[in-house]
């Protein structure tokens, strides 16, 4: 069946050039993972703040070293881009931030983030999902980002708005965690926003 619609992004677009490092402009940059992030990432993840908050835990650092991989071939087959969101000047890892579920065709991810919990409070998850959402929009063109959240995490909440993502209602019961089923807020941006 013929489709009616022309790609919002072309195939390629994403692929077709290495993943960018993306500075913030103010002291953090998003660069691509290097496998011997493996060790930061798995630390990060024996918090019990990102366990609570995620549906995945990382036994190993073995395990962590296939997410990287995974996330290298995500970006190669144009399915996501997954950055490490580290000082600018000491490389040290403050967390992640991603576009997940990307759909070129459709022109929609999802953004997705953590941070470290040395660097909470400092507004790196705002900071880190501006310069990825500026990306998206600017260099790759996509139409729409959405991002989803437990209801019951007030601080992704204040991301969420804090960097243009309107609520746009809520998604009952929608995601299973260690605790129990969850509401998620769900949020969007458009390019035109």
């Amino acid at each position: 069946m013929p489709v009616l619609t022309r790609p919002v992004v072309a195939a390629g677009t994403v692929a077709r050039n290495p993943q960018p490092a993306l500075p913030t402009g103010d002291g953090l940059l998003l660069r691509p993972w290097r496998a011997e992030d493996a060790s930061a990432i798995h630390a990060a993840f024996q918090d019990p703040v990102i366990l609570q908050w995620h549906i995945k835990s990382a036994d190993s650092e073995e395990e962590v070293a296939g997410w990287i991989e995974e996330w290298h071939t995500m970006w190669r087959e144009e399915r996501g881009a997954q950055w490490a969101v580290v000082d600018e000047d000491t490389d040290e890892l403050r967390g992640r931030v991603a576009l997940r579920e990307m759909l070129l065709g459709e022109g929609v991810a999802e953004v997705a983030y953590w941070t470290v919990a040395r660097a909470r409070g400092q507004g790196v998850a705002a900071r880190s999902t501006t310069a990825v959402t500026r990306w998206a929009f600017e260099e790759v063109g996509l139409h729409r980002l959405e991002l989803f959240h437990s209801t019951a995490n007030p601080a992704s909440c204040r991301v969420a708005a804090k960097t243009g993502f309107a609520l746009e209602g809520t998604k009952r019961s929608a995601l299973q965690h260690p605790d129990g089923w969850h509401d998620m807020h769900f949020h969007a941006r458009l390019r035109s926003d």
